[in-house]
């Protein structure tokens, strides 16, 4: 996990210089990371963005305590789960690091509300669709079947065009990383989603 160490780094020496008290807390991969306008795309919510490069599911679990714990969250957005695939992790891997990151944030926080934010389906990454589909399905199952503070954010169906296929637009070159088309509809779907839980401890 070495290789996370300057961005973590980064996101504690920027916790230190806050000037407001986060409410809810965005963790994860790049998508998270490159969200450049998540502040102000989520204002009413008080967030921060705890997003750091390359992570997996693996990897949040590993910096839980330095990047997570220290805050007195409210309630957490999570996105994380497509780099483990594209490193070649097996679905039930992933499963199992979900798991023990849900279990990590009931021991720090309680039952506050949290939401995965299901797997995107990338063109980069068209190779590995069935297991990134049998991913957001046992995760999505899991959280079904718990039926407590955890909510399942599908944002899968929403980036398929009409052959069922990652629409373009929402990508960058790259094929994997979102463009602002991109993040505008995760911004509709994911505030779609918090709002409905919304209460008013949170402003």
């Amino acid at each position: 996990m070495y290789w996370y160490e300057n961005e973590v780094k980064g996101l504690e020496k920027e916790r230190l210089q806050l000037t407001y008290e986060p409410s809810t807390l965005f963790y994860g991969s790049s998508t998270i990371r490159l969200w450049n306008t998540l502040f102000e795309d989520f204002k009413l919510f008080k967030p921060v963005n705890l997003g750091f490069g390359g992570s997996t599911l693996a990897a949040c679990s590993w910096f839980f305590n330095r990047v997570v714990a220290p805050y007195d969250a409210r309630s957490i957005v999570l996105y994380a789960g497509d780099n483990d695939l594209g490193d070649g992790r097996h679905p039930e891997e992933i499963f199992i690091f979900f798991e023990q990151l849900t279990h990590q944030i009931t021991e720090r926080f309680g039952s506050i509300p949290c939401y995965y934010v299901s797997i995107k389906p990338s063109i980069a990454r068209w190779d590995l669709i069935n297991s990134l589909k049998y991913t957001n399905n046992i995760i999505e199952n899991e959280i079904i079947k718990r039926d407590n503070n955890w909510k399942f954010i599908n944002i899968y169906n929403k980036m398929l065009n009409k052959d069922g296929y990652p629409e373009k637009e929402y990508f960058q070159p790259d094929g994997l990383h979102l463009s602002s088309k991109g993040y505008a509809l995760w911004k509709q779907i994911i505030h779609a989603r918090l709002s409905e839980n919304f209460h008013a401890e949170l402003i």
